[in-house]
């Protein structure tokens, strides 16, 4: 399959007249270098993403920059052996749209270290409902349970989690057999969150202590936050519990204290999905094909667009307004 002269892509500029981004017609030459080049079928729209496709956000650090930090689609081109043309792939993170030429492209070229096959299991659109939301809630749940996290800690919170990440940490907990307790300030999307898999939901009260120390309530949790909330899930964590913290939709900050890791043994551990190790990449999308994969996937999903739609979509997410994932359709027929 060849690659047309020009195709459609959302590009991001910087420069004397200012920061914009829009739909703009280019060519393979305009894009990085790298050994592999896709014909692109899905992307997705991230809280990064909004916040780069917008300027409200410094996340790019060149211009200018096709946006997009996933992409899913089939090989065309491959100067490495691994992949061939019409192998299905995926990319989640790897510097896109952040130092390189992102998924929200027609055609993306890609450097094959970050190229993940398809897994078995897994359609490209799943893949990208999934996308890095998807995989940072993988990631944190494998830190976890690789620092001894189990069901028998008690119920892991989720703030944040009428979000992407939210979302799809409370599917993917509760498939792993943990008890899931959702922390959301939108207490009109509590069916959808217990229809997710969400034992309980609980406003952001529940979390509202400034207690160094707090009764124990959780085993742990997932943190989209930051801020107050994350400090007091700390503190009501029980002993040998782990906190992964992947957000800071609230604060930056942290205004906790040492006691909870000190007296009760609670970890807090980072979760830093764009520079994923190969090895841990891979592991995770093994795990989300397989026994971590939600069922209710299309559930998820509550809105697909265009590339057209971007500037729509990035608006409701930075105001607040989104629910669960949107994916990004870029060829007319898959």
């Amino acid at each position: 399959m060849s690659v047309p002269a020009n195709f459609r892509a959302f590009r991001i500029h910087n420069d004397d007249a200012g920061y914009r981004a829009g739909i703009e017609t280019v060519s393979l030459d305009d894009l990085n270098p790298g050994e592999v080049v896709i014909k692109t079928a899905y992307s997705s729209v991230n809280y990064k993403d909004a916040l780069a496709g917008t300027g409200e956000g410094k996340i790019l650090r060149r211009f200018p920059l096709v946006g997009g930090i996933d992409v899913a689609g089939h090989v065309v081109a491959s100067t490495d052996p691994k992949f061939k043309e019409g192998d299905a792939v995926l990319v989640t993170g790897s510097g896109l749209s952040e130092t390189r030429d992102g998924g929200y492209a027609e055609y993306a070229r890609l450097e094959s270290k970050w190229v993940v096959a398809l897994p078995a299991g897994l359609s490209l659109r799943e893949a990208m409902i999934l996308g890095t939301a998807g995989f940072t809630a993988a990631l944190g749940l494998l830190r976890m349970t690789e620092n001894r996290q189990t069901p028998d800690l008690g119920p892991l919170a989720v703030t944040g989690a009428s979000g992407g990440v939210g979302s799809l940490a409370i599917a993917i907990f509760r498939k792993a057999g943990f008890q899931v307790h959702a922390i959301s300030g939108k207490a009109e999307q509590t069916d959808y969150l217990t229809s997710l898999g969400a034992h309980e939901v609980l406003g952001r009260d529940a979390l509202s202590t400034t207690r160094p120390m707090d009764s124990t309530r959780f085993g742990g949790g997932l943190d989209n936050v930051g801020g107050p909330m994350l400090a007091a899930l700390l503190a009501q964590t029980a002993p040998y519990g782990n906190v992964a913290t992947c957000g800071l939709a609230a604060s930056p900050g942290l205004p906790a204290t040492v006691m909870p890791f000190i007296i009760r043994g609670v970890s807090l551990l980072g979760v830093a999905s764009a520079g994923t190790a190969r090895d841990i990449r891979d592991e995770v999308w093994r795990r989300l094909a397989g026994d971590w994969k939600p069922d209710n996937l299309d559930a998820i999903c509550t809105r697909e667009t265009t590339l057209d739609g971007l500037p729509g979509v990035f608006r409701t997410m930075l105001d607040g307004g989104s629910l669960g994932r949107t994916v990004v359709r870029l060829a007319e027929s898959i």
